[in-house]
């Protein structure tokens, strides 16, 4: 019932941080349908992070870069390293939706360059984190969620800040930059459930400026 009559507007959750209730929603076939068309190109896998461990949620990207994570460490590659070619080009659907709401959040003129998409099922988590791979922070982060509903954890710029806990509904679309650029988040375990368009799973779009 949450999908089909979402909360409307905005809300602040933080200094720069703003989450558009709804916002991906009139996009949201074209949104899924260039998921798996992306997916078909660079397939979904769980990345090792430089301390060996697995992540539990799946992941791919697209745009001019994409984030990567192994042994070696976390950064930015142009090419995908499980195919050897570049990531899948970002549609358009993805980088106009990304600059309208960043444009709506207060944050004018921007233009990603890379995508990550998060593939989340029942009890997969992201634990608190910063995105501070990119070499300009004066650029937002843009996060679209679709599919089954998410606990969206916000925190400070330490790790220790207590996080405020924000629902997430499809469609959903958070913003943050400034102030709050590098503020700690992730993602509580996903509960189960069922989603008319994505089954028992959530997808995560994230937009960032990483060059």
């Amino acid at each position: 019932m949450l999908d089909l009559f979402p909360p409307e507007g905005r809300q602040e959750i933080g200094e720069g941080a703003v989450l558009l209730h709804g916002r991906a929603l009139a996009h949201q076939h074209a949104l899924l349908a260039a998921i798996e068309t992306i997916a078909a190109r660079s397939p979904f896998r769980r990345m090792v992070t430089p301390g060996g461990f697995q992540m539990s949620v799946a992941m791919t990207n697209c745009g001019r870069v994409g984030w990567v994570t192994d042994r070696s460490g976390y950064r930015y590659d142009p090419n995908d390293p499980e195919t050897g070619t570049p990531w899948p080009d970002m549609p358009e659907v993805f980088a106009t939706l990304a600059r309208e709401a960043a444009r709506e959040a207060g944050f004018d003129g921007f233009a990603p360059e890379a995508c990550l998409v998060n593939r989340y099922e029942p009890g997969t988590r992201l634990s608190l984190h910063q995105d501070k791979d990119e070499r300009n922070y004066a650029h937002p982060v843009v996060s679209v969620s679709l599919g089954l509903p998410a606990t969206f954890q916000f925190g400070g710029l330490k790790r220790s800040d207590r996080p405020t806990k924000v629902p997430l509904q499809h469609g959903d679309v958070v913003v943050w930059g400034g102030p709050s650029r590098l503020a700690f988040h992730g993602v509580a375990a996903l509960k189960d459930g069922e989603h008319p368009l994505t089954g028992r799973r959530r997808y995560n779009l994230t937009f960032r400026k990483a060059l």
